[in-house]
């Protein structure tokens, strides 16, 4: 009898927490705007101007998509984050800047982050995020055929060029950092310390194999996620995001982050242009490490422009607006001349 009545009320939260993931998006959701309350007051999204908040079914999993509308653009942006940050937080740095300058932009929650809603009992790789990223191009250009470029901040700088191998229609890439996680280097630089680099990373793969791949652990003891900002307080309403900074993430997931082998290696990836824009103050992930990857890179050309007084994430100006002129810029270049 006792049993039944545990199955009832176990059934009973089931439903809730289902119900409670139904209504989940970012209308609900208030770590974004206590995040962005530490950006210039003209990049923060007031009521009202927010992008539209949109579902794409893929693979079984309910997919988060901020959209800036633009039928009008001659050209789409597809922005995807990294381990430490949603789409909301590109929405607010790059999404809405570049739609009133006239262009569409799409930020994607990539399954396990912000707001997508993950399938039941799977298990998702970085190989699904670069998966994820192809499909969603093809599914924009089936709407409509213009042109579209990726932006990438930290590990979205590497997915975006993982993305663009693998389907080979983007014309340009713009990254907040390219970290080839391939080079032992970067990954003794962007992990928490040398000992999660050189046994962390290793037991991972280990895990991975084994019923233990399911076990999560935060990402924040994985990498240096204590120098996503520069500013203290923000860094703190950071962490508290479980949808972004906060995340906790699984073992096959951490396992193929450092694992995933491109479709071609830099020295033959001919699909676009590459731009860097490098944030001046990035404690993280300094524009060193990102050359080792740009300086293998042979076939497409490639260009830094470094954002002053910024952070990883930059908060700050005067980068957030070079951010924005780049990129515009960047734009041009690739789909105007």
């Amino acid at each position: 009898m006792i049993d039944e009545r545990w199955q009832v009320i176990e059934r009973y939260v089931a439903f809730l927490l289902k119900m409670k993931n139904i209504n989940m998006d970012y209308s609900t959701q208030s770590n974004w705007q206590e995040i962005q309350a530490f950006l210039p007051e003209e990049f923060q999204l007031k009521r009202g101007h927010e992008p539209s908040e949109e579902w794409w079914q893929w693979r079984g999993h309910q997919v988060h998509l901020d959209r800036f509308r633009n039928p009008h653009a001659k050209v789409k942006v597809i922005l995807f984050h990294g381990v430490g940050t949603n789409g909301r937080q590109m929405s607010t740095i790059l999404g809405r800047p570049l739609f009133t300058r006239g262009f569409e932009t799409l930020a994607i929650d990539m399954p396990e982050y912000g707001m997508t809603r993950v399938a039941p009992s799977v298990l998702v790789t970085y190989d699904d995020w670069v998966q994820a990223g192809s499909d969603l191009i093809d599914a924009e250009l089936a709407k409509d055929p213009r042109p579209i470029m990726l932006y990438g901040l930290s590990a979205g700088g590497m997915l975006a060029v993982h993305v663009a191998a693998l389907n080979k229609k983007v014309k340009g890439i713009v990254g907040m950092t390219f970290l080839d996680q391939g080079e032992q280097q970067v990954r003794d630089e962007t992990a928490l310390n040398f000992l999660m680099s050189r046994i962390g990373v290793p037991l991972t793969h280990l895990a991975a194999k084994t019923p233990l791949a399911a076990l999560r652990m935060p990402m924040s003891l994985a990498s240096k996620m204590s120098a996503l900002v520069n500013n203290k307080a923000a860094l703190k309403a950071c962490l508290s995001d479980k949808t972004s900074a906060g995340k906790w993430v699984t073992m096959k997931f951490l396992s193929s982050l450092t694992a995933y082998k491109p479709i071609v290696e830099p020295e033959a990836f001919a699909v676009c242009p590459i731009l860097l824009t490098q944030p001046e103050k990035d404690l993280w992930t300094p524009l060193y490490l990102s050359e080792i990857f740009l300086k293998r890179v042979k076939r497409v050309p490639t260009k830094v422009v470094m954002l002053k007084n910024a952070g990883h994430y930059p908060l700050e100006q005067p980068g957030l607006t070079q951010m924005g002129d780049a990129v515009v810029e960047f734009i041009h270049s690739c789909c105007f001349t």
